[in-house]
Order: structure tokens, then C-alpha cells, then sequence
């Protein structure tokens, strides 16, 4: 199951990794590398910013998620930071 996560957490780092690159610096909207007129004129100017932003969100929060349960699903298997410092005393 933790490798399910990892695997999860690293497509998730991918795609945002992905998303933060398509921006536009000057927030006009999808990259013009990436067919940003052609975004633009199916999405319009604000809404492709509007969702672009919002993925990026997203993304950020599912990722910190997954981490977060990640770590406790570790925590649990190992029988806690506790009991493993005291077993090797």
C-alpha cells in the first residue's frame, strides 16, 4: 500500500511540476508553447487562468494529502518512532 502512494506522490509531483511549467509568468494565461491561443479561444482568457490556477491548487493540496498520509501509513508499519528507539537501546 506505501508503494501504491509513493508511486501516486511521484505521478502527482509530475503533473505539477508539469502545470507550474505551462504557466504564463505574466498570468495572461496557457503558454503559447503549449497551443495558448488555441486554449484561449476555447477556455477564454480568464477561465484558462481560472483553471490552470486552480489545478495547480489542487495538485499542491493532494500532494501535501498524500504525503501527510503517506508518512502516518509508515509510522504504523514500523510500530512507531518510539518503540524503535527504545528496542535499539
Amino acid at each position: 500500500m506505501i508503494t501504491l502512494f509513493t508511486i501516486l506522490i511521484a505521478i502527482n509531483c509530475i503533473l505539477l511540476t508539469l502545470v507550474i511549467l505551462i504557466q504564463n509568468p505574466k498570468g495572461g494565461g496557457v503558454d503559447s508553447t503549449f497551443g495558448g491561443s488555441g486554449a484561449n479561444q476555447m477556455l477564454g482568457a480568464a477561465k484558462s487562468t481560472d483553471f490552470i490556477e486552480k489545478l495547480t491548487w489542487g495538485l499542491a493540496a493532494s500532494l501535501f494529502l498524500l504525503c501527510i498520509i503517506t508518512a502516518i501509513m509508515v509510522n504504523m508499519n514500523s510500530g512507531g518512532v518510539g518503540t524503535m528507539l527504545d528496542s535499539e537501546l
